[in-house]
């Protein structure tokens, strides 16, 4: 078996895929008691894997509110610290779930996308009287 570090480095799920789906299809309120039924280095390597995965990552924030700073330290070095801090901001009430249902908002630009410099006709009127006069241009 891997090592914690390995298996952070290597990016392997440290749970079994059973109980990485019992986790996937739990509740809000489901959750803590199937988070508990691992040891606390496990969790860690559980709420930094699931964090790195847009799909899951949620989840990672959640279990991570369970772990200690040390073990997601330990288990993930400055992402764990970071995700630390992450997962005790996500629990205040001013993080909470914005009001339009929990989509971002689409914002579109108001400034031109580009700006083109005008075409010099100058040069296409050279070369048509380079043509006209029979002059070979290699």
């Amino acid at each position: 078996m891997l090592s914690s570090r390995a298996a952070f480095e290597n990016d392997v799920c440290p749970v079994g895929d059973e109980l990485l789906g019992s986790l996937y299809r739990a509740s809000e309120h489901g959750l803590p008691q199937l988070v508990d039924s691992v040891s606390s280095d496990v969790r860690a390597m559980l709420a930094l894997f699931c964090y790195r995965r847009a799909h899951l990552h949620s989840m990672g924030l959640a279990i991570a509110a369970t772990c200690s700073e040390r073990d997601l330290v330990e288990q993930g070095g400055i992402v764990g610290s970071t995700l630390f801090a992450l997962s005790r901001q996500a629990q205040s009430p001013a993080a909470s779930a914005p009001a339009s249902g929990g989509r971002r908002a689409i914002t579109l630009s108001t400034k031109p996308l580009g700006t083109f410099v005008p075409v010099d006709d100058d040069l296409d009127d050279d070369l048509d009287d380079a043509i006209a006069a029979g002059v070979v241009i290699a």
